[in-house]
């Protein structure tokens, strides 16, 4: 992207030593790591820099130590999975500051790979301690952040030691901000936006931001059943904020204003209990039983769905539009991915997706491959998707 600076900017990396933020935040199980996929989003970075002969010194945080050491909480145990992965050994530091990292960056060689201990280990990390930032730079000549899912924060590893070094955006920051910029900055409308999961509450600022960019907005999930109520409709026993009846409505009025054409389910999956293979019924939404809870939008509202993804040119995706974790109640977010990917593989639509529920849900549909861009960024993607600006981007970005 023209608007950041990305290490094809960088020049001769050769026997530099390049501190790079990357996420290794990963889930483990007994010392092993159970899902790779963040550490495999990296390795694109690190074998670029350390091909052109960079020294390549890694910055994470695992888990929440809240500025202390915390042994369970050691990202020791990831470096053997990132060796294996990466194919070449990795270093390790004791520290992340101080001897023990200094040590361990003065014996690294051009291409080598060295990981310093969690940067969460120190107070000043989450403080953005500028003292904490100093020592950090200390280590290194040049500075890449290749981990938007922390971009968000700023924190010591991800804003404050952008200013003190030449800064760049890795390749896997460099890939989603490019994805991000086709989904919502600089689109090929019309644009349609999916959002699903829960709960208003938690995506306000979100649906606000979205009917002001977005030419239709989908939405799904429990959130559907809080817009229903709030037009007059009985959702029976469904997940329902009530009290944020107002709120919806407010976002209603907004999306006329700005002609976003708002997509609410016409009928819905309707079951007496919340459990696999419970009984179910499909129901019109102006028939929903008093004791019955919409788990999934039914065939009408899926028809519509994919009708308004086939209008579109680009698709934005957050949450799932039904209880998928459940079958049967994963057939309207199954059906919609698998439509989507369809239309993206044919070369017909730009589709980026992010959110954890999401991309379970879309592996789930088997097309987690398939989308143009699944961002695996939690937080950061929700927030850029609000309109907020990002700590951790902003550093980055060309004066």
């Amino acid at each position: 992207m023209a608007k950041f600076r990305t290490i094809d900017d960088a020049g001769n990396l050769r026997g530099k030593r390049v501190l790079v933020r990357v996420d290794l935040n990963v889930p483990m199980e007994n010392g092993r790591v159970t899902d790779a996929t963040r550490i495999e989003r990296i390795l694109p970075t690190i074998r670029d820099i350390a091909s052109h002969g960079g020294r390549v010194i890694l910055l994470a945080h695992f888990g929440r130590p809240k500025g202390k050491r915390v042994e369970s909480e050691s990202l020791g145990p990831v470096r053997a999975e990132l060796a294996k992965l990466l194919g070449q050994p990795v270093g390790f530091a004791d520290d992340c500051i101080g001897e023990a990292a200094e040590r361990a960056v003065a014996s690294l060689e051009d291409g080598g790979v060295l990981l310093l201990e969690n940067t969460r280990f120190h107070a000043g990390e989450e403080k953005n301690d500028p003292d904490f930032a100093k020592k950090l730079a200390a280590l290194g000549d040049l500075y890449v952040n290749d981990a938007f899912s922390a971009a968000h924060r700023a924190h010591a590893s991800t804003e404050a030691l952008a200013h003190l070094l030449p800064s760049y955006a890795g390749r896997t920051m460099q890939a989603e901000l490019e994805a991000l910029q086709k989904g919502l900055e600089a689109p090929e409308h019309p644009v349609v936006a999916i959002v699903g999961g829960a709960k208003v509450s938690t995506k306000i600022d979100l649906l606000e931001n979205l009917v002001a960019k977005v030419d239709a907005l989908v939405i799904g999930g429990g959130m559907a059943n809080t817009f229903l109520n709030a037009i007059d409709v009985n959702v029976g026993r469904s997940l329902c904020e009530a009290d944020l009846a107002p709120t919806a409505q407010r976002i209603l009025e907004k999306a006329k204003e700005t002609g976003c054409a708002i997509i609410l389910p016409v009928d819905g999956v309707v079951a007496k209990e919340f459990k696999a293979g419970a009984e179910h019924h499909t129901y019109g939404v102006d028939a929903i039983p008093s004791d019955g809870m919409i788990l999934d939008v039914g065939a009408q509202s899926i028809d519509r769905v994919n009708a308004a993804i086939d209008d579109a040119k680009t698709l934005v995706w957050n949450g799932p539009l039904g209880a998928f974790e459940i079958a049967p109640f994963d057939q309207g977010t199954v059906a919609a991915a698998r439509h989507a990917a369809a239309r993206t593989k044919a070369g017909k639509l730009v589709s980026v997706a992010g959110g954890g529920d999401t991309v379970a849900a879309l592996n789930h549909a088997g097309v987690g491959e398939d989308f143009t861009y699944v961002s695996t960024a939690g937080g950061a993607f929700l927030e850029w998707l609000e309109g907020k600006e990002l700590p951790g981007v902003e550093a980055l970005k060309k004066s």
